[in-house]
């Protein structure tokens, strides 16, 4: 039974470790890829990404952002839609004008960058994905028209070089974004001094909630503050009944050890009836043998799972470390948001729940052995064979 304990434990430990890992992983890639943690808007822009509802004076907002002391990043873009076009193929896009300097405190993508460099201020470049290189056949160096309504409703253009390329764990967000300096991606749609978004990087994200509120209650209902849980609620959700779900594989597991503990002390209970007996025999209360049965369920689950636990952190730590490789399924795990590597990720609240479950599912286990022992006449367990 102390085998079946550690057994389970140990499962429980590295399943909730992987599981923890892969959804963190996925929002996280979310996140960092463009959405940030807070992004602001001209009300109506998340619904409606055109021109004409792009930010005016948004300095007066990143004076509130530099006073919050929650903030830590914040960066000014430019997005639209719009289309790219090569000598051999063209894509609808989303265009991304970004201070370079800023928003590699914001996202990941100057750390995605596989080939080439992540873009200079000072030169009319662009990054694009690779699955993007590949449908429009271009490499390094290669010229790339974009097209988009300008500020005046009117189809811009311009020219541009491809510096970088880029590769982030989301397939569906490489095929669809482009980015661009803010400077040029103004000059392109005319825009002047305006800008679409200011996105918000924080030190804590269990301040999230609050620190929109008071962003809000600074800037007015002129403009939108959205945090990444009102901008990916799908992503949340998945998140969300991921969790949930560990919440069913726990109960699975401690269904199954619930039963090999009723098992195990029930034959414990019949076996020892005539020592039962003679306790009961010489004056040993009922009390006194209920609690005896229950504190040997208790040693019996408190040594499986210490011994599971050990087995468990002994697994993670080179796992954690090197991460677990899941390439055979990678693109599946890309259409979520996830790479084909994934780092267990071990919590508190994992380990806490690893080591309080079993130990209380163990003592209700044997509180039906440890009554039916007190049930026990002392003259029929005695003659017991």
């Amino acid at each position: 039974m102390m085998t079946a304990i550690a057994i389970g434990i140990t499962a429980l430990v590295l399943t909730d470790a992987i599981y923890n890992g892969l959804l963190i992983e996925m929002l996280d890639n979310q996140i960092r890829s463009h959405i940030a943690h807070i992004e602001i808007h001209s009300r109506g822009f998340n619904d409606n990404k055109i021109i004409e509802n792009s930010m005016k004076e948004y300095e007066k907002i990143e004076k509130v952002l530099s006073i919050n002391p929650n903030v830590a990043y914040i960066s000014r873009r430019v997005i639209t839609y719009g289309i790219i076009s090569s000598a051999s193929n063209s894509s609808g896009i989303t265009i991304v004008g970004v201070d370079p300097a800023r928003e590699a405190n914001i996202t990941k993508i100057k750390a995605s960058v596989i080939a080439g460099h992540y873009l200079d201020s000072a030169k009319n470049e662009i990054i694009i994905s690779k699955k993007l290189a590949e449908k429009l056949s271009v490499e390094l160096e290669d010229k790339l028209v974009l097209m988009a309504s300008d500020a005046d409703g009117r189809v811009s253009s311009d020219a541009f070089r491809i510096a970088g390329i880029f590769e982030t764990s989301g397939a569906d967000f490489d095929r669809a974004y482009i980015f661009i300096t803010l400077h040029h991606a103004q000059k392109m749609l005319g825009l002047s001094n305006v800008i679409s978004e200011i996105a918000v990087i924080t030190k804590n994200t269990d301040q999230l909630v609050q620190t929109q509120s008071t962003i809000v209650s600074s800037i007015g209902e002129s403009y939108e503050v959205l945090t990444y849980f009102d901008l990916i609620p799908n992503i949340i959700m998945v998140v969300e009944v991921g969790r949930q779900a560990m919440v069913i594989y726990y109960l699975i597991i401690g269904i199954a050890i619930l039963f090999g503990i009723i098992n195990t002390m029930l034959m414990s209970v019949f076996e020892r009836t005539r020592e039962l007996g003679i306790l009961m025999a010489t004056g040993m209360k009922n009390v006194r043998i209920f609690n005896m049965i229950i504190v040997e369920a208790l040693f019996l689950s408190a040594i499986g799972t210490v011994v599971g636990i050990g087995i468990g952190l002994l697994i993670y730590t080179p796992l954690a470390s090197n991460g677990i490789n899941l390439s055979a399924v990678g693109e599946g795990l890309t259409l979520f948001g996830a790479s084909p590597i994934i780092h267990p990720i071990l919590t508190v609240q994992g380990m806490i729940n690893a080591i309080t479950i079993i130990p209380l599912i163990s003592m209700i286990a044997a509180i039906y052995p440890a009554f039916k022992a007190t049930r026990l006449e002392p003259v029929r367990a005695i003659q017991y064979i």
